[in-house]
């Protein structure tokens, strides 16, 4: 598997997108989370996607201010992205659970983060270990960035979880 590191040009996300009503349509709220909330979204994470992106969630939720966004339906949890979790400047992990796929969540989780990172002064976002490029090629054109792959995941630690 091919996994390439791709950037994303904060200054030209919208910062008026209408992808949190289309959410709140289909009854999907998203929303930065609270504390007590934490471990909940950890597990919810390491059952969907394992102990590697588990970790960097932690994390994101650990960051002050957060740096991690859940979408809910039913106040059950349904996804989430993060942001400055592996590095600063980097986005992901982001993951929506495969019976709530194909609705637009997955982008708006994406927008939500992206915008947080403009207001916050980032000009451009680094999406690490990329295999799936079309997705952020369609959503947010973002470009591949040439030479990238093992990027800064080369020297992580055998046999972590994930």
């Amino acid at each position: 598997i091919t996994m390439t590191d791709m950037l994303i040009k904060l200054y030209e996300i919208e910062t008026q997108g209408s992808f949190e009503a289309e959410q709140k349509a289909l009854g999907i709220t998203l929303r930065k989370p609270i504390g007590p909330e934490k471990h909940a979204i950890i597990a919810w994470v390491f059952e969907h996607f394992g102990g590697g992106w588990a970790s960097e969630v932690e994390v994101a939720l650990s960051n002050q201010p957060r740096t991690c966004f859940v979408a809910v339906k039913d106040s059950k949890m349904i996804g989430f992205a993060c942001y400055d979790a592996t590095a600063l400047g980097f986005f992901g992990p982001i993951g929506v659970a495969k019976s709530h796929r194909q609705k637009g969540t997955g982008k708006a989780l994406l927008n939500a983060c992206l915008l947080d990172m403009k207001n916050k002064g980032y000009a451009y976002a680094v999406v690490g270990g990329v295999t799936d490029t079309d997705f952020y090629k369609h959503n947010v054109a973002a470009l591949e960035i040439p030479d990238s792959e093992p990027g800064i995941y080369r020297s992580r630690i055998k046999g972590s979880p994930g």
